[in-house]
């Protein structure tokens, strides 16, 4: 089950806000009971044979939790970290394995028929982290409830924020948080329809140009100005899709009075590539920092194995997103880039911010297209077609991608007509133009104060059903699949 979907905002969600704190009143183990039923079914809607391989992985991880708690052996622990590490290889890299064995040997084995579970890198990683932090003896003597509703708790089981016990099962059992409380549930509508915003109206058009580009099969046929503008809207869609779900995510969690750690602090603001893994996707930089890039050494045992441990965190964070060979050179790319930026800290003291921001701006954006890109030729012959820039056009059929069934209403609700028929490409333009606004512009959602009045209530529930009307079909999540 997707957030951007009206079976969850208009049933599911509400309904599981109400049963959750009606049975609160009775009983907080059974309130737990039910996040945990719920959740699951929440999971399960996917697919039944992934959620066999969860409740497997939950299993195996409590149970070496139970195991180290009564007994630190690193032996069980190495055990303990290996089988999540290969259940996750076995079930994200085998055909990618089995393909590069084809090419590289002219082979022809067959790719295995392989349901991969939904959201297993996240629960994974979760799940090496608990048993990590038994190991360490930072976690406290959680019960099975505890530790499945920290695993399948539903707000962040499939896409993240990846979250530690220590941040969330304290939550679970606090007794301030059992009653329903008016200011965390308008802040989490607020922060929802923000969130839902993002991907129904913003990231779902951009995927639009996105889509309409590589369905052509070659960049050669569209122009360099179209290959600028549709690496431009992978930048936007990737962000936008991304953090409308963290949003979305955070918000849930909210409603049910249960704080999740934010994920973007407005990472196009950047003015370095070290500044924006500081403010991407921070769940994970901050896992891969503490149970990967720490006990390797860090920076404390001198700059070459410095050098080594970051090209390590970032080889690993590429692989975790996708097994393809773009995503391992993208990883590279972004260690070799962060190296550099260590390096020339010092010399770029006083620079202006402007161009600071621009050059991270721009190679952030270069690296997104080997993101999406199919095979790394293909991300080389985007390149090189747009840096020809042999023609500036732009092509008709990317103009309409942004030409949506709801801009006609909004010409007459806004009387934009005029503007929409004179200038060619006026909505393209304008959803540029707010981009980049909402990016730079504004405090990221997590930290923005929601105000609570009746101007601001009109506002969010016009929003709402604005973005409602607009859901469509069902559009699957960018990191849906990692």
């Amino acid at each position: 089950m997707q957030f951007n979907t009206y079976l969850y905002v208009l049933t599911f969600l509400p309904l599981t806000i109400i049963c959750y704190y009606i049975i609160c009143k009775y009983s907080y183990n059974a309130a737990k009971v039910f996040l945990i039923v719920v959740s699951m079914f929440f999971y399960s809607y996917a697919g039944i044979k992934g959620f066999y391989w969860l409740l497997i992985s939950i299993f195996l991880n409590y149970l070496f939790s139970c195991i180290l708690k009564k007994q630190k052996s690193k032996l069980v622990l190495w055990v303990g970290i290996s089988i999540n590490i290969i259940l996750l290889v076995y079930f994200k890299y085998t055909n990618f394995v089995i393909a590069t064995i084809n090419q590289l040997f002219n082979k022809n084995i067959g790719d295995l028929n392989i349901i991969l579970p939904i959201g297993i890198s996240f629960f994974t990683f979760q799940q090496i982290s608990y048993i990590v932090d038994t190991y360490w003896g930072k976690t406290l003597q959680n019960s099975l409830l505890d530790y499945l509703l920290y695993i399948t708790f539903f707000p962040k089981i499939l896409m993240g924020p990846i979250v530690k016990q220590s941040d969330l099962i304290p939550q679970f059992n606090d007794e301030s948080k059992r009653k329903l409380s008016y200011e965390n549930l308008v802040d989490g509508i607020q922060m929802f329809i923000i969130g839902l915003f993002k991907k129904v109206i913003l990231a779902d058009t951009f995927s639009l140009a996105v889509a309409w580009a590589y369905s052509l099969g070659d960049f050669s046929k569209i122009t360099a100005m179209d290959t600028f503008l549709v690496i431009m809207a992978y930048t936007f869609q990737i962000y936008f899709d991304f953090s409308g779900y963290s949003d979305m995510a955070i918000a849930s969690a909210r409603m049910l009075n249960i704080n999740l750690s934010i994920n973007f602090d407005s990472p196009y603001k950047a003015l370095s590539i070290r500044d924006f893994w500081k403010r991407w996707h921070i769940s994970l930089s901050k896992f891969l920092t503490e149970y990967v890039y720490i006990p390797l050494g860090g920076n404390r045992k001198g700059k070459i194995r410095t050098i080594i441990n970051t090209m390590i965190v970032f080889l690993v964070s590429g692989l975790w997103h996708g097994a393809n060979w773009t995503f391992v050179l993208w990883g590279l790319l972004n260690g070799v880039l962060s190296i550099l930026d260590r390096m020339t800290e010092k010399y770029r003291k006083n620079v202006h911010p402007a161009l600071k921001w621009i050059s991270t701006f721009i190679i952030v954006s270069f690296l997104w297209s080997l993101f999406q890109s199919n095979s790394i030729t293909e991300w080389k012959n985007m390149i090189v077609q747009m840096l020809k820039f042999n023609d500036t056009s732009i092509s008709t059929g990317l103009i309409n991608c942004f030409i949506l069934p709801e801009t006609s209403f909004l010409n007459w609700l806004f009387n934009l007509k005029y503007f929409s028929v004179r200038i060619r490409g006026f909505w393209m333009i304008l959803f540029y133009l707010m981009s980049i606004i909402l990016c730079l512009g504004f405090e990221n959602t997590y930290k923005m104060k929601h105000r609570k009045s009746i101007l601001t209530a009109f506002y969010y529930g016009t929003l709402f059903i604005f973005t409602l009307t607009c859901i469509g079909t069902e559009t699957v999540f960018v990191y849906f699949g990692f």
